[in-house]
């Protein structure tokens, strides 16, 4: 691998669970772990991380992340309510009066202690998670671990995403869905690699997911997991919408063998090796950054 100084993100996202998108991100991993590196897995699901438990990587520290969230000096508020008007989440609101500010719902914007015109709000820190940082064999990590509680995820993996930026390959295993936590995952991505199932819940949560890509602008292709079971749909779906098919997989009780004993890689790396090269095939023609893989 050349250009070692400049990092290429590869996004492995799916519109739904279950797929196997952390197989894939780990799989990834070990194909560059053993034909170039240095590679990197960070774990952006951080509402639920799994990738370490199959990576197994030795935790050298946790970070802890903040957020800034608001907090009123009642003795300088005069009511006015500017706080409450900005607010586009009704984190802070006013009750006779009197400012109530709901910490969970706050998005970190800075606006109320802007707009207060008696300087009345300043804002604090909030430890909202931590990242784990660590390293597998030949393999980097960091991942994203959520505060039981906290509902927004973003900015944590937002922090997440700032580990091993000297990494040549760093892969996004990102939440399932397409909703905020994945939008931030995938967002600045060079590629995204979308794991589906020819399934009708797989197909149906495809299309949203390719939705997301296309308005988010990053190039992208689609595995197809299990590739002998359901139907042939998936298959006619991305014919029909230009969607380069990366590779397909068939299902293979022996992988989910060796997934339930902790191993989802091996297998992959094994009997399915040309099913990688292809992906990376795809991403290296794709890449914008001019990183040769």
């Amino acid at each position: 691998m050349n250009n070692r100084d400049i990092s290429v993100n590869i996004a492995v996202a799916s519109g739904k669970g279950g797929t196997g998108k952390t197989t894939i991100s780990l799989s990834l991993a070990a194909y560059f772990a053993e034909t170039g590196g240095p590679v990197a897995v960070l774990d952006c699901d951080v509402e639920e991380p799994n990738a370490n438990l199959f990576l197994g990587a030795a935790i050298e520290r946790s970070d802890p992340v903040s957020v800034l969230i608001p907090r009123v000096d009642e003795a300088l508020c005069n009511g006015r309510g500017e706080c409450e008007r900005v607010c586009m989440f009704s984190a802070i609101v006013l009750v006779k009066d009197k400012p109530l500010v709901f910490p969970e719902m706050c998005h970190s914007c800075g606006g109320c202690a802007l707009a207060c015109p008696e300087k009345a709000i300043t804002e604090v820190e909030k430890v909202i998670g931590e990242v784990e940082v660590g390293a597998g064999g030949k393999i980097l990590y960091a991942g994203g671990r959520l505060t039981i509680g906290e509902p927004i995820a973003p900015p944590l993996i937002k922090a997440v995403k700032r580990y091993h930026e000297g990494a040549a390959v760093r892969i996004y295993d990102s939440p399932p869905g397409t909703s905020c936590p994945v939008i931030e995952s995938v967002r600045g991505s060079d590629f995204l690699v979308l794991v589906t199932e020819p399934t009708p819940f797989g197909l149906n949560d495809l299309t949203l997911a390719v939705e997301m890509a296309k308005v988010l602008g990053v190039p992208f292709g689609v595995v197809i997991n299990r590739s002998d079971i359901g139907t042939g749909d998936v298959v006619d779906y991305c014919r029909a919408e230009g969607v380069p098919v990366l590779a397909q997989i068939p299902n293979d009780r022996k992988i989910a063998e060796s997934y339930s004993s902790g191993d989802c890689v091996s297998l992959i790396l094994k009997n399915h090796r040309e099913a990688l090269e292809s992906i990376v095939a795809h991403v290296a023609e794709n890449n914008k950054r001019g990183v040769r893989l």
